[in-house]
């Protein structure tokens, strides 16, 4: 299966993930970052802006596919349990803030983002998912230590 030059359901796990941050941002306004190493905040925003835009965009990569029926089902299969995980911790999370939670939900996208990476052949993506996923996990629990 090829996905073409865009990946809709790249696009479509993105706004998924998205959609309980919106939730979150709307509830939790004036929250702030508690985290004061400049360089992790800045590696974190590039590499989740990156993975965002990397999900959907096959930059660095002639077409989004896979080689086998195998890697295809392995990759709705991982990302849909992943999403399925990811929006219950997120409910919980807003029923009680725990550090616990606050880690699954900074491991869970990386883990979305780098399986993805890997399954669509996409190195570019899979970097990034490392990238961001050592600093958000970084940023996560700083916040979750100050709190």
């Amino acid at each position: 299966m090829e996905f073409g030059w865009i990946n809709l359901f790249g696009a479509v796990i993105v706004v998924l993930m998205l959609i309980p941050n919106i939730i979150y941002a709307i509830r939790n306004k004036g929250e702030e970052n508690r985290c004061e190493n400049r360089l992790m905040n800045l590696a974190e925003q590039i590499g989740r802006y990156a993975c965002i835009v990397l999900m959907w965009l096959p930059l660095g990569v002639w077409k989004f596919g896979f080689p086998s029926v195998g890697e295809m089902l392995l990759y709705f299969a991982g990302n849909g349990c992943l999403l399925t995980a990811y929006w219950a911790v997120y409910a919980a999370y807003l029923k009680r803030k725990t550090g616990k939670r606050a880690l699954a939900l900074a491991v869970i996208p990386a883990c979305i983002f780098l399986l993805s990476g890997a399954l669509l052949r996409h190195r570019l993506l899979a970097a990034f998912a490392v990238l961001f996923g050592i600093s958000h996990i970084y940023v996560t629990a700083k916040n979750a230590e100050k709190a």
